[in-house]
């Protein structure tokens, strides 16, 4: 009896190739080639049914001054912060895509949104095809979700959940998760690259054309990616990711992909016994537990989208054991760190060819702008030093190959935000001082040089 041919399909792409390989020639990712299980031969030897494709709209080709402008309509979700990520507010019609670790609170976050969606008078259809309807019932008790219009569906086929939309015709719906819901029709195993692509591809038919708002649930791989094909994030509207580690309570929502907003802005929510709780004053909360006498320890205002935040930039240098000297970084790039310890030893004459340096942004946060970059500077200085910089003082600004201080943008709503918690000290590029206006209260030094701002704080 001649061996049946399997082939193997990419999770990431949906490369086809009739031997397995440890790269992918389509997307080059390693180890997705997944073997696909072969079709029993009654279904083989069934007649193919061409497939019935939806018909084009045959609409006509306008001016751009001819397309008439509608504001999209936006509905509050209840959480400020969430909100602030989505660009105000969910946009009728839209199809969102939320990520993250398990247990990190995506379905908590969700279940309160259908709260106060359903508590407004829309109609909520929440689909879990992981959980049964008695489990999200428990959940929804310790939370306090009691609407009267959140409806719950347990279901993960397709078909069936088609059929329960179209009788309940929700205003918005939750499908938790879209790696697990499968279309029967389709022979392979739910997940896979062709079910997950149908089965949005369904959503957001239904999505564009009765205006639904949807939101899916979607797991992530170990490299912190959406699992599946990767055109699941192009077909959604919003991809939002949920970062933090699920020893501690605080978590970051941040907006990756958004077509009714900016990316830049992120969320800081809060994990308590009664669900997630925005915390609306994060400078206040990151610097809460901050080590005021310490060196190696900066504080930097940082913007992150339309936000100032309070950071603290925390560095440690001591003497190697090892010949070559470590180079460690969290919530920083490794790579420019390196740059700026060259300029450190170049321009401010720091010494730190046999020093190991360890470089953490505390609260979980990810500094990429170059504004965080003196602050940085000056927190390695303070610790190879072992002088304390004051804690009323915050540091900002860019540094130059040449050890210059370059201006930063948005100075003023950065000092505004540096003097309302209590801060009276501020060293900025003496550029951004030209045309500054100052918080009442508040001594600001202007530099031009590393060295300059180095000798000011820890002179």
């Amino acid at each position: 009896m001649a061996k049946e041919k399997t082939v193997y399909l990419c999770s990431a792409c949906g490369y086809e190739t009739a031997r397995w390989m440890g790269r992918c020639p389509g997307c080059g990712a390693w180890n997705t080639l997944e073997e696909q299980a072969p079709q029993p031969a009654a279904a083989q030897a069934a007649p193919v049914k061409a497939l019935k494709q939806r018909p084009g709209t045959g609409a006509q080709a306008l001016h751009l001054n001819e397309i008439p402008e509608e504001s999209a309509l936006r509905a509050s979700t209840g959480i400020p912060e969430l909100d602030r990520v989505l660009g105000g507010g969910v946009v009728e019609g839209s199809l969102m895509l939320v990520g993250g670790d398990p247990g990190i609170g995506k379905s908590t976050l969700l279940l309160q949104v259908s709260d106060h969606l359903a508590a407004g008078g829309a109609r909520v259809l929440y689909i879990s095809g992981e959980e049964s309807a008695r489990q999200i019932k428990m959940r929804a008790r310790r939370l306090g979700v009691a609407a009267e219009n959140l409806l719950v569906l347990s279901e993960n086929a397709m078909d069936a959940a088609e059929q329960r939309w179209q009788e309940i015709q929700p205003d918005y719906m939750i499908v938790d998760s879209i790696q697990t819901m499968y279309r029967p029709d389709m022979a392979s195993a739910p997940g896979s690259v062709s079910q997950v692509r149908e089965c949005a591809s369904m959503l957001m038919r239904m999505a564009k054309t009765t205006g639904c708002a949807v939101f899916l649930v979607g797991h992530v791989t170990k490299e912190g990616s959406i699992a599946g094909p990767r055109v699941l994030e192009h077909m959604v509207d919003v991809v939002l990711y949920f970062e933090g580690d699920r020893q501690h309570e605080y978590r970051i929502l941040r907006a990756v992909k958004n077509r009714f907003g900016s990316v830049n802005e992120l969320g800081l929510f809060q994990m308590h016994e009664t669900g997630m709780v925005a915390v609306e004053n994060p400078s206040e909360l990151l610097l809460s537990t901050r080590a005021r006498d310490a060196a190696g320890s900066c504080v930097h205002c940082a913007i992150e989208g339309s936000r100032p935040m309070l950071v603290d930039v925390q560095a440690l240098a001591l003497q190697t054991a090892y010949g070559m000297p470590r180079r460690t970084t969290n919530g920083f790039d490794g790579g420019r760190l390196a740059l700026l310890l060259a300029v450190l030893e170049k321009r401010a004459g720091l010494s730190l060819f046999n020093q190991d340096v360890y470089i953490n942004i505390a609260g979980g946060l990810a500094l990429s702008e170059p504004a965080a970059d003196l602050a940085l500077c000056a927190a390695v200085a303070s610790s190879a030093r072992n002088l304390c910089i004051p804690p009323d003082w915050a540091v900002m600004g860019e540094v130059g190959l040449a050890g210059e201080i370059r201006g930063i943008g948005q100075a003023e709503r950065r000092l505004s935000e540096c003097a309302r918690l209590g801060f009276t000290t501020a060293v900025l590029p003496r550029e951004n001082m030209r045309r500054l206006r100052a918080p009442e209260g508040m001594r600001l030094y202007g530099v031009e040089t590393l060295a300059e701002a180095i000798s000011i704080l820890i002179g």
